[in-house]
């Protein structure tokens, strides 16, 4: 089962609150613990993006790792809207 496989492993951390265009920045509200390094994917099945967390940033500020209630900012290469969940692939 193709479905079973690809969603194993997946954990809701959050969702998206804004997507700033211009710089190719998302800022995605936590409900879990993110670190640099881990992957994350965005969105539904279908159109889902899924990218590996180079760097984050609390208030601009670099960061390592983020926790349930943070608001981060990560670059990302894709455009996604607002309102997407966010799940950490692992």
């Amino acid at each position: 089962n193709e479905t079973a496989v690809q969603g194993r492993g997946k954990v809701l951390i959050g969702n998206v609150e804004q997507f700033f265009d211009r710089i190719g920045v998302v800022a995605i509200r936590l409900n879990g613990e993110l670190k640099v390094g881990d992957i994350i994917e965005i969105g539904s099945e279908e159109d889902a993006v899924r990218q590996r967390i180079s760097s984050m940033q609390i208030n601009k500020e670099n960061v390592e790792v983020a926790y349930e209630g943070d608001s981060v900012g990560i670059k990302l290469n894709h455009k996604v809207r607002v309102g997407c969940d966010v799940y950490k692939v692992g």
